[in-house]
């Protein structure tokens, strides 16, 4: 098994003290937003042998197992991620996988670059995710059901949302979901930018419930995307809790520090809370207009102590060891793994893993954890 170096990206959005306090280490005053564990290649894990990318790519069967390689290819299917939001990050929706292809099939038939700022697909892949708590951790998730969002917006007192709240009271819920967001998003730029002012001051003075999008209007002040928030369900995670975003599931994290794991891929569609390119189009066409209950996960307990976050998704398994000292666990599984300490101090095969530290296990490889401290463990279903 191989210690990982891993790159933290300082996106905006992240907290510049979250990372740091995890890792020990001293703030840089920079935002650290994520701290990526895998081999994608756009800031992929180092390790003795050379990039996780060179290392999998030299022998595949080797290090993925015969059973992943037949089943994703000759490659390590998720992204591993400490994330630290000390903002909003963008709201948003991943494509499902028919539709990740057929859009990344039309932008490269146009010709439109990769790299270009309007290109929504980088990849054919989807895009699910799982989010868990290490600190308290604000989201948003899903569709609130229409009457609660109707009684939300109409709170506010704002005469401009009166047409939303009547269109969110008067027609079926995917319809009224629809319509709403869909004049959200392509209303007159300076009207709704006055009407975001004067919903703001009415989230700062009446608080409570309202907290949440006065600060979004703060990092995004004028942005149409905190009006398109109040649609959705506000969640507050525990440390241990978790969140899973499936294809066409609007989101968006506010603050706090968790693990995240993802398929990998590139494909986000953006609602607002950005000034990135927003295809309306697309993003409708992507979007599922069903209201209900965000989900919150709590870890399924197995006989020998491992914790699993259940999803529906192959490319990722999230679980994790809550380790009381004493007797090692055998940790050895046909898939390839990345180990990753949270908390205490545990010992990895002869890898001594603090707070934030982490390795990489080939598929088949005896690996035993032992000491006191919180492991997660990030691999594939098979």
């Amino acid at each position: 098994m191989d210690r990982l170096d891993n790159t933290v990206r300082p996106y905006a959005w992240g907290s510049p003290t979250a990372i740091p306090e995890l890792l020990g280490t001293e703030p840089t005053g920079e935002p650290q937003a994520e701290m990526w564990m895998g081999a994608h290649p756009g800031a992929p894990s180092h390790t003795p042998r050379g990039t996780l990318v060179e290392v999998i790519a030299a022998d595949p069967e080797r290090e993925l197992g015969a059973e992943a390689v037949a089943k994703f290819g000759p490659r390590l299917p998720f992204l591993l991620k400490i994330l630290a939001a000390g903002a909003p990050l963008s709201l948003q929706v991943h494509p499902d996988l028919a539709q990740a292809r057929e859009g990344y099939a039309e932008e490269e038939r146009r010709g439109v670059p990769v790299d270009a700022p309007d290109r929504n697909y980088k990849d054919a892949n989807h895009k699910p995710e799982l989010i868990c708590a290490l600190t308290e951790f604000d989201g948003l998730c899903g569709f609130r059901a229409p009457a609660e969002a109707a009684d939300l917006l109409d709170g506010l007192g704002v005469d401009s949302l009166k047409p939303y709240v009547d269109l969110l009271r008067a027609h079926p819920e995917d319809a009224a979901l629809r319509e709403v967001l869909t004049a959200i998003l392509t209303a007159d730029a300076a009207a709704m930018a006055d009407t975001v002012t004067e919903a703001t001051a009415a989230c700062a003075r009446l608080g409570g419930p309202y907290a949440p999008y006065a600060d979004m209007a703060h990092h995004y002040p004028g942005d149409p995307g905190v009006i398109a928030a109040m649609l959705l369900n506000h969640v507050r995670l525990q440390p241990g809790e978790a969140l899973f975003l499936g294809a066409g599931i609007p989101h968006a994290y506010l603050t706090g520090l968790g693990v995240e794991i993802m398929a990998n891929s590139d494909n986000v569609l953006r609602c607002g809370l950005t000034p990135k390119h927003v295809d309306v189009p697309e993003l409708l066409r992507v979007v599922r207009f069903e209201a209900g209950d965000p989900g919150v996960l709590r870890p399924e307990a197995s006989e020998d102590g491992e914790e699993v976050y259940e999803t529906p998704i192959d490319e990722f398994r999230l679980s994790r060891y809550l380790l009381p000292g004493g007797t090692a666990r055998d940790l050895t599984l046909r898939t390839p793994q990345i180990l990753l300490c949270t908390a205490g101090s545990v010992r990895v095969g002869e890898h001594e893993l603090l707070p934030g530290r982490s390795v990489f296990v080939p598929a088949g490889e005896k690996t035993e954890a032992s000491g006191e401290g919180t492991l997660f463990r990030a691999t594939v279903i098979v």
